[in-house]
């Protein structure tokens, strides 16, 4: 995992936190939340917690003798989030790789994970790891994309970065964030870490941002496909937004714009 550590460094975090999570996220971090809430925890862990979005909405709404322990491989996530918390003692921080989890068996009622099980290395050692720290009847509860066809925002970033680098293109978004979508696969993972009851919700959702340059900016300097940008030609950075920007605005209209959004919901017991 340390891979994903170095993709989410540098200025990602801030930019991730800024453009990203309020288009795409936060309605998804409600959904999370009340999956959560409904099977009563007395303690939560989160893996891939990112700039903490699910957990600022989630911790505001358990009871405060509920444990919370929310992690991320990525010290520089960690550290943003943490700064975005005015009440520090709400929630515990901790630096861990969610295929090593550092806690002991039978730890946790709930692991969640909101969109990071795309960056597993190997994701079914991770589901397993959160199979190992759960107690009995707990749950696992994690989301992962849809394809980029049904993610609109992402399919044009995606198309408009292969245009500026057509001999090259980068392939992060359908490598990555929309490359674990197969529900038999999915599936198929998940019941190898060992779990027996697996139900899977797909969910569509609306991404609304005020102009077509804000989902430019969010999906291009906001995710690790500014790090394969700068790796090609850094030069040709604002290049992209620009082609970007326009061809949401083709696509979606001049003022505010709103495209569709997939996600798969899992949960997981037994």
């Amino acid at each position: 995992m340390a891979q994903a550590a170095e993709l989410f460094s540098g200025s990602v975090p801030e930019a991730y936190d800024r453009y990203m999570v309020p288009m795409l996220f936060e309605a998804y971090a409600e959904d999370m939340s009340q999956r959560v809430l409904a099977r009563k925890p007395s303690s939560i862990l989160e893996t891939a917690a990112g700039t903490g979005v699910v957990t600022r909405v989630l911790s505001a709404r358990v009871s405060p003798d509920v444990r919370y322990v929310a992690t991320d491989i990525s010290d520089a996530m960690i550290a943003h989030a943490q700064s975005r918390f005015a009440n520090q003692d709400r929630v515990e921080w901790q630096r861990a790789d969610a295929l090593s989890l550092p806690f002991a068996d039978a730890s946790f009622d709930v692991v969640l994970c909101q969109f990071g099980a795309m960056f597993f290395p190997d994701r079914t050692a991770g589901f397993a790891e959160a199979r190992r720290v759960l107690r009995p009847g707990g749950a696992l509860i994690f989301s992962t994309w849809d394809s980029l066809a049904t993610n609109d925002f992402a399919a044009v970033i995606n198309d408009a970065a292969a245009a500026v680098f057509p001999d090259n293109p980068p392939q992060f978004f359908a490598r990555t964030p929309h490359g674990y979508f197969d529900l038999d696969k999915i599936r198929g993972d998940v019941a190898k870490a060992g779990f027996t009851d697996i139900t899977i919700d797909t969910i569509e959702k609306t991404s609304t941002a005020p102009s077509p340059r804000l989902p430019a900016l969010a999906l291009c300097g906001g995710t690790p496909l500014r790090g394969e940008v700068d790796a090609r030609d850094p030069a040709l950075f604002d290049e992209l937004v620009d082609r970007a920007s326009k061809a949401i605005e083709e696509k979606f209209g001049a003022g505010e714009v709103s495209g569709r959004m997939t996600a798969h919901i899992v949960t997981a017991s037994g």
